[in-house]
């Protein structure tokens, strides 16, 4: 097999594969001795199939497939050895490798075209400076973080008397022009209102200061001029409530009233294991770690933002732009060419990011450890658990956890980027001139905006 380049510019060029007999006919043959031996042909014992048959059936379909896979592989082998950087895959030229003709001939020449990643450097030193936005805590966000904590470990407990953020369980029905139960009308049994969710504020009064047993009368879609909600309450499906109207009675028999939970040991416990923490001030100290880490996770992230943009300033490169569309075109399939103009400039600027990333990586030596791979698992394994309210899961546990997660062929190269990418923002962040900045919550919010 013989395998030429012809670079047509800078950023592209032609690759011209020509195959011989020799290149796959072991491969046809070794692929339709094995198609003898389970071919299942009436007439003939299994195995003993004449190999002409099995030749004449499926030679000219295993022929194509053997020469598209030895095409492939030694395209892949020949871009390697070269060490030829490549964007996307290689495009077949289809004006040139349309007409082969697979009856007649044994030996062929395929034609791809090539977009080649661009040679460029970073320019990047400590003239540059970018502003690291350190931002401030606030006595408001400290009570939201509190205040946050109270209503995830609360609890429904019943009430007496309804009030208007409670939750009512109870019977409803439809009811005729005289008040009556409609005779197969509409009605749930065991169903829950929440006051809070009526919209009309004269029908919400009525709901208030009520006890179990009280009912209450009233215009259903009027109070709830949301067919989900609607539907919800009827326990019906949404198609089947969108004509309804008139009145409706609700029977209350349990009122529920939300209760946040209190600042006390037993919700240091439920949140942190037991005895980790053992008093408020404890407590409150630990919430203004974590509301640390929390807007530290964000000035980072905007610093990162901050430090991919300008690197790919100072990274001046073009990209093979038409060959990129039609790569995109084909390896989405359900894409139209209007939806690959409409986002291709941030397609571009995600490639130009990941083009500096990997030369940084390269350029300063930066290697990822398996060691790393397993800490940055546990990490976000942690992180999950605390999701989920499991603060308390153990060192085994984490660490078993995020041995199956790296198990996982996607999730570990998941992480593996998620590290590199961190390696790359450090080395950036030595490379320039970091200014700190502190600024509030609103201020740095805004930062965004534009």
């Amino acid at each position: 097999m013989n395998i030429t380049r012809e670079n047509t510019d800078d950023l592209n060029a032609i690759l011209k594969v020509e195959v011989e007999k020799t290149d796959y006919e072991g491969n046809v043959e070794k692929v339709l001795r094995d198609y003898r031996k389970k071919a299942n042909i009436k007439g003939f014992r299994p195995g003993m199939v004449p190999f002409g048959l099995i030749k004449k059936m499926y030679g000219r379909a295993v022929q194509i497939d053997e020469i598209n896979k030895v095409v492939t592989e030694n395209i892949q082998k020949f871009l390697t050895d070269e060490k030829i950087e490549i964007l996307g895959d290689p495009l077949p030229r289809h004006d040139e490798n349309e007409n082969l003709d697979f009856d007649t001939r044994e030996s062929f020449t395929f034609s791809f075209d090539l977009g080649l990643a661009p040679a460029f450097e970073t320019k990047l030193s400590k003239k540059n400076k970018v502003t690291y936005y350190e931002i401030a805590a606030d006595d408001k966000m400290r009570n939201d973080y509190l205040d946050n904590y109270s209503r995830r470990y609360g609890r429904f407990e019943k009430a007496d008397t309804s009030e208007e953020k409670d939750i009512l369980k109870g019977k409803i029905e439809a009811l005729d022009e005289n008040g009556d139960p409609l005779p197969d009308g509409l009605f749930a049994d065991d169903t829950t209102l929440s006051v809070e969710l009526i919209k009309d504020s004269e029908i919400q009064k009525q709901f208030i200061g009520k006890k179990a047993y009280d009912t209450v009368t009233f215009d259903l879609r009027k109070a709830l001029p949301n067919d989900n909600e609607i539907a919800g309450l009827l326990k019906r499906k949404k198609e089947e409530i969108e004509k309804i109207d008139g009145n409706f009675r609700f029977t209350i028999n349990e009122i529920s009233r939300f209760r946040k939970a209190e600042l006390n040991q037993e919700l240091f416990d439920r949140i942190y294991g037991e005895g980790v923490i053992k008093s408020e001030e404890e407590f409150r100290g630990r919430v203004d770690d974590e509301i640390a880490a929390t807007l530290g996770n964000e000035s980072d992230y905007k610093l990162s933002l901050d430090l991919k943009k300008l690197a790919i300033e100072k990274s001046e490169f073009e990209l093979p732009e038409e060959f990129l569309k039609r790569w995109l075109l084909k390896v989405n399939e359900n894409t139209t060419v209007e939806q690959i103009e409409k986002e291709f400039g941030n397609f571009t600027q995600d490639l130009k990011w990941q083009l500096i990333r990997n030369k940084i990586a390269r350029d300063s030596e930066i290697k990822i450890t398996e060691e790393e791979l397993k800490k940055e698992a546990e990490n976000i394994t942690r992180q999950q658990f605390r999701q989920y309210g499991l603060f308390y899961a153990t060192d085994e546990q984490v660490s078993n956890y995020a041995i199956e997660t790296l198990k996982r062929e996607e999730d570990a190269k998941r992480i593996a980027d998620k590290i590199l990418e961190e390696k790359v923002i450090l080395a950036l962040k030595e490379m320039v001139k970091l200014e700190t900045l502190t600024v509030s919550t609103d201020d740095f919010n805004k930062l965004f905006e534009s």
